[in-house]
């Protein structure tokens, strides 16, 4: 019996190359990445206990606010090659090319090679996906993840053996433990599609169905439930809870809050009728509540910000929230903050975040069924969305037969746009979530188009009537759409793009209509290239975050990231005070922690820096009640810790334990700790010239515009 040869697809590997070239390149530039996520998988590094709880802190005080599975793949890459900034993206820029492989593998077995072809290369140059391959947040690999659980899924409807179907509903719980139940989104097309695609009777679907969701419980469950149930003394502080409980921020901060934008405070557009209670003052927020811009972190908030005493405090976590005014947008100006205007290359600019010149929180658009259309998100994701949607249709016609059953291809364009539909849905009505959110959407599109694009020119080139014209009815509509997208940039661009694309989709458009039923090799070639013309503006997008550099802790594309990140790709240098750590080292006198603060916008900086333990009494935003006065207070006396600085956002209770370090301990002259050029304005604090000149208060002793600093000494005896 003779063996099937399988060839070598030199489109496949060509489109992998490129995928690698978009997702890799230049991130040896990115020194720190986002500081939050860099300095656990720092702190991780150093024992197994920080890196089985995903520590923040080498000391194991607190953890960051996303299961462990991201971070620790990004340890065990630190590990290997070094600890750098591109050390910690590598995992993700390899997962987003593995996800373009598996495009191609999804696609092809039903659609053909030229079908899996368009969709791998679709899925490649996707520009939010590239974006967030290209950083150390989580999303990239959440999506590999329910991609290779997906194409285990697919094995198990092939084969018919119930071990597949196991392991896809396993490697969803592991995606699970990656973002929490965003990976549950896409369950809805798991279960309607085994339900339909199985060779098997009801009875046994429900029962493979039923074993399969006791895997997906048990793997999804295993680490929270071994968290929350070891005892809070012998491990780190659940961070971005307010109950010091992991199931509690998967159905919480991570869950039911990204839908209702509950307690997340307010940019425009927000719902919550709280919103302006839940922000910080305007006086806090001109001065205390932003992060130091040379630190390079976010100015953001926690989410889930109701303190331990029921204050409503500020914004969301880990970078997800910029540091504005009441209920409105983000400050103007470069303040460098990777959750502000001025992107996290700490290079100034204004106006050229997405979240800062859009409408809407966090600039997503305002709630409703065009919101993927609308400006603030439709060059992120949406470029080939009508096309997804005429492929869709294309691939339901095309794919009926005879017999009123469904055919393999309708079972699985069902399976895609059963992906599509629900998370779409959801950003289209949720109040809390980013740009870099909408990776979630970049699978089923790719498929749509690809498997749809072959579909179309089947109809266009076999039947007559109504159904021909769907082929060029969707290229005609694209080109409109993508001629909508651009219409904001033609003054960065040059309007040259938009005649670009809207004249050649317009003559591939009537070309198709004038040779319809002669010349079909000519034909296909014409739609061919009028699809490949869609890509253009896409691909370019995709190109900005290595063109002109990114922002790490929110990514996005486009043209605006030339104004907002400057050139270049390096994180500020300026990013810690290396006064300030030499006279921690040589007088913390082997406390367990360099230093006590606020929040971790503050302290991750000198984790990286120094792999030294930093505490945040407040988790990223200062507002998780994670340690109480009276135990801040027994560690002050155990030594453990001896300094502390007053520069971030205390919210709730910890006020408390800043209003107590306030009046007991001493205040550190800030020469002994501030660089010459520092200044000292009339209450003490230390301040510094920003780069137009200004003087503004220090942030964490890192040169920060419009932020305060104040290092006290913590007297044991007291």
């Amino acid at each position: 019996m003779e063996t099937k040869k399988r060839e070598l697809d030199i489109f496949l590997i060509l489109i992998l190359l490129a995928s690698a070239f978009l997702n890799i390149y230049n991130i040896w530039n990115d020194d720190t990445v986002n500081p939050y996520y860099t300095a656990a998988v720092t702190s991780m590094m150093q024992s197994f206990h920080n890196f089985f709880y995903a520590s923040f802190d080498a000391a194991g005080f607190i953890t960051v606010d996303k299961p462990p599975i991201t971070f620790q793949i990004q340890t065990i890459s630190a590990l290997i090659f070094g600890m750098h900034g591109w050390s910690v993206i590598l995992p993700q820029a390899l997962a987003g090319v593995g996800s373009v492989l598996l495009m191609y593998l999804l696609i092809k077995p039903t659609f053909g090679k030229t079908a899996a072809r368009i969709a791998s290369f679709i899925m490649a140059c996707t520009p939010i996906a590239v974006a967030v391959a290209r950083t150390n947040n989580v999303d990239a690999l959440l999506v590999f993840f329910l991609l290779l659980a997906t194409w285990l899924l697919f094995k198990a409807i092939r084969k018919g053996k119930l071990i597949w179907l196991l392991a896809a509903f396993f490697v969803v719980g592991a995606g699970f433990n990656t973002k929490m139940l965003q990976a549950y989104m896409i369950l809805p097309a798991f279960l309607l599609f085994y339900l339909i695609a199985a060779n098997a009777t009801i009875k046994k679907k429900i029962i493979s169905l039923g074993s399969a969701l006791v895997v997906l419980a048990a793997v999804s469950l295993s680490w929270p439930l071994i968290v929350d149930n070891i005892p809070a003394s012998k491990r780190p502080y659940v961070g971005s809870s307010q109950t010091n409980s992991v199931l509690e921020l998967a159905f919480g901060y991570n869950g039911i809050q990204r839908l209702t934008g509950q307690n997340s405070g307010g940019g425009q557009g927000g719902s919550s009728k709280d919103a302006a209670k839940e922000m910080p003052s305007s006086e806090n927020s001109s001065s205390d509540a932003q992060a130091p811009p040379n630190q390079s972190t976010s100015s953001s908030s926690s989410n889930d910000d109701k303190s331990a005493n029921g204050n409503m405090t500020a914004p969301p976590s880990n970078g997800e929230m910029p540091s504005g005014g009441q209920g409105g947008p983000p400050n103007g100006g470069g303040d460098g903050g990777q959750g502000g205007p001025g992107g996290d290359r700490g290079k100034g600019g204004s106006g050229g975040s997405k979240m800062q010149s859009g409408t809407g929180m966090f600039g997503t658009g305002t709630p409703g069924p065009l919101r993927l259309f609308q400006q603030e998100l439709s060059d992120q994701i949406s470029w080939l969305l009508p096309f997804a949607i005429f492929g869709m249709a294309g691939l339901l016609i095309a794919g009926a037969r005879e017999r009123r059953r469904l055919s393999v291809e309708q079972k699985e364009t069902v399976f895609w746009v059963a992906w599509l539909a629900p998370i779409a849905g959801f950003f289209s009505v949720a109040e809390f979530f980013h740009h870099y959110y909408l990776i979630m959407l970049a699978p089923p599109i790719a498929a749509l188009v690809g498997a749809g694009w072959v579909a179309l020119v089947q109809l266009y080139r076999s039947h007559t009537g109504w159904k021909s014209w769907l082929l060029p009815t969707a290229m005609a509509a694209t080109t409109g759409f993508e001629l909508f997208i651009l219409r904001n940039y033609n003054d960065q661009i040059s309007i040259g793009w938009s005649i670009g694309v809207g004249v050649i989709g317009a003559l591939s458009a009537i070309a198709l209509l004038i040779f319809k039923q002669r010349q079909k090799p000519l034909t296909y070639y014409i739609s061919l290239a009028g699809l490949l013309v869609l890509l253009v503006m896409p691909i370019y997008w995709a190109s900005t975050p290595f063109l002109y550099g990114g922002n790490s802790s929110l990514p996005e594309t486009g043209p605006q990231l030339a104004s907002s990140s400057g050139k270049g790709m390096g994180m500020n240098e300026s990013s810690v005070n290396e006064k300030l750590i030499e006279y921690l080292e040589e007088n913390s006198s082997g406390a367990e922690y360099l230093f006590a603060t606020t929040d971790s916008n503050t302290a991750a900086p000198y984790i990286i820096k120094t792999k030294k333990a930093v505490m945040t009494i407040g988790g990223f935003s200062g507002s998780d009640p994670a340690i109480t006065l009276t135990q801040f207070k027994k560690l002050v006396k155990e030594g453990k810790v001896k300094y502390f600085l007053a520069s971030g956002m205390a919210k709730g209770g910890n006020n408390e334990i800043v209003e107590w370090v306030q009046e007991n301990g001493k205040k550190v002259s800030s020469d002994k700790w501030q660089s010459s050029s520092d200044q000292t304005d009339s209450s003490g604090t230390a301040s510094k010239s920003n780069a137009s000149g200004q003087t503004g208060k220090m942030g964490g002793g890192t040169g920060g515009m419009n932020q305060s600093a104040t290092l006290y000494e913590l007297n044991a005896d007291e």
